[in-house]
């Protein structure tokens, strides 16, 4: 018998590969994009862009060395970074990945201040 949690995991990993396929059959039909990627655990939240034509990481930030704040001001705090550290290497589109998550919460909130901060997605 599996317990509420694994079923969760599970659960959200199904949804992030349908939604990585998804991205990645746009990104084949028209012009490649990096991803910008967010992780959110109970305590942190971390995003990354992500360039999967070459598999490297061209950004990323998260909030462990915040420590003031509430979490979702943190997360905004994490998605005016990376969209200026995106900026710096010179990107200024890329497509969302959420992780399976949903979009609400602290995941909305960094993509709003990603937005915010300049990147089209």
């Amino acid at each position: 018998m599996k317990s509420i949690q694994q079923k969760k995991t599970i659960k959200r990993s199904r949804l992030k590969t349908r939604i990585r396929a998804r991205l990645t059959a746009v990104n084949t039909i028209a012009k490649p994009q990096p991803r910008l990627s967010v992780f959110r655990s109970n305590l942190h939240i971390y995003a990354q862009v992500i360039d999967d034509t070459s598999a490297k990481t061209l950004a990323s930030a998260s909030d462990l060395k915040i420590n003031n704040g509430t979490k979702a001001e943190r997360a905004k705090m994490v998605g005016l970074e990376i969209a200026k550290q995106a900026k710096a290497v010179g990107i200024s589109q890329v497509v969302f990945d959420r992780n399976g998550f949903k979009y609400t919460g602290r995941i909305k909130t960094v993509a709003d201040a990603a937005r915010e901060g300049g990147l089209v997605f």
